[in-house]
């Protein structure tokens, strides 16, 4: 299945792109993102570097689905894990226990990680095509704009990402919200 507005041809190309160790962009639900494999760490710097973005923030993940993430959790908040899988797939991201093998440029050092399981049709295709979880953050320059078009990701970034998948945006305002998994609270609304 591809998602709309991305061929398969180039959610193949950004796929093998990421394997590669590579950055690409690609539309979400409120603004364009930009990601990469989470278990490389060379590839985490470079996207950092790009951003401008201090590594101690830790990164956002997102999937297909949520077997995706798997390795990268510990074990869910009891009375939470229900809450937690009806909102998905969708735009709510969760920060949730992270397992021990969690990679510390991902959490920021934190025992936690921020995750979400993707509705938007582009980026859950690319995790589907890519085989697993993304990091994904907004596709701007540390304090610009987030982009909202692909000539917008172009203007920031030229050259420097390895793929640019194609597609609309989600049709959010503004950025998913982000939850606490262990207490349900908002964090970013």
């Amino acid at each position: 299945m591809s998602g709309r507005g991305a061929s398969p041809f180039r959610l193949q190309r950004a796929a093998a792109a990421l394997r590669g160790g590579g950055v690409v962009a690609y539309p979400t639900e409120a603004v364009w993102g930009l990601g990469c494999d989470p278990w490389q760490a060379a590839a985490v710097e470079r996207l950092l570097a790009l951003k401008g973005r201090p590594a101690a923030q830790g990164l956002i993940l997102i999937a297909a689905d949520p077997g995706q993430l798997t390795p990268f959790l510990a074990p869910l908040p009891g009375g939470r894990a229900g809450e937690i899988h009806a909102s998905w797939p969708g735009p709510v991201t969760w920060v949730l226990p992270a397992a021990a093998q969690a990679p510390g440029w991902v959490t920021g050092g934190r025992d936690t990680v921020a995750v979400r399981v993707t509705a938007h049709p582009v980026a859950a295709a690319l995790c589907r095509r890519f085989g697993g979880a993304l990091v994904s953050t907004s596709a701007n320059r540390r304090a610009a704009r987030p982009a909202r078009s692909a000539s917008a990701v172009r203007r920031y970034f030229g050259a420097r990402i390895d793929a640019l998948v194609p597609g609309a945006l989600g049709g959010l305002a503004r950025a998913t919200p982000i939850r606490d998994g262990r207490t349900g609270a908002y964090l970013r609304v």
